[in-house]
């Protein structure tokens, strides 16, 4: 029997890996379950990725990407004369008010990083990465201090089950751009 080629199979495998931990978390995860929900061969899922570690990488770098890519095709946020924090508070809003679940998919597979050492490194990308966009309308450490309010927010967001307060946020993310917590 020939290989069937199939260029979209590796996606398909990582998009699965999503949707198994959505539905069953971190600890549902395996190689069978994977390529049950992908609906292809045991094998291909361990081609592709010899080890859930690896599979978990793939997914936790395509779960980073949202919230990463509204920053970057934000035109507004490059605009020296926009105001930071109007414009983060602005998309940290628009991020909640979009599929909860996944905002929730995101932060468990970037916690994971905690328990897993291979997911540390992605973790560390998604913060420098969202770091360098933000250090663009600051210094780096401002930029990485706002990174830190924005990731504590939306934990506290996550975990209480709370609404999203878009007045808080806006004030705290101004002090730290005017760089003083006394304001």
């Amino acid at each position: 029997m020939a290989r069937r080629y199939d260029p979209g199979r590796r996606d398909r495998i990582v998009r699965a890996a999503l949707r198994v931990v959505a539905e069953r978390g971190i600890g549902g995860l395996s190689h069978r379950t994977v390529a049950a929900e992908a609906d292809v061969p045991l094998g291909s899922t361990t081609y592709h990725f010899a080890s859930l570690d690896e599979l978990l990488v793939a997914a936790l770098r395509r779960s980073n990407e949202n919230f990463a890519r509204a920053l970057r095709e934000s035109g507004r946020l490059a605009d020296p004369g926009t105001d930071l924090a109007d414009e983060l508070t602005r998309l940290l809003g628009e991020w909640f008010t979009g599929e909860r679940r996944a905002i929730e998919l995101e932060y468990e597979l970037y916690l994971a990083a905690l328990r897993r050492p291979a997911l540390r490194p992605v973790a560390a990308e998604w913060t420098d990465g969202v770091g360098e966009l933000l250090a663009r309308r600051t210094d780096p450490a401002t930029a990485r201090a706002l990174v830190a309010l924005l990731d504590g927010i939306s934990l506290q967001v996550l975990l209480t089950g709370g609404e999203f307060d878009a007045a808080c946020t806006r004030e705290m993310l101004a002090r730290i751009v005017r760089g003083s917590g006394a304001r």
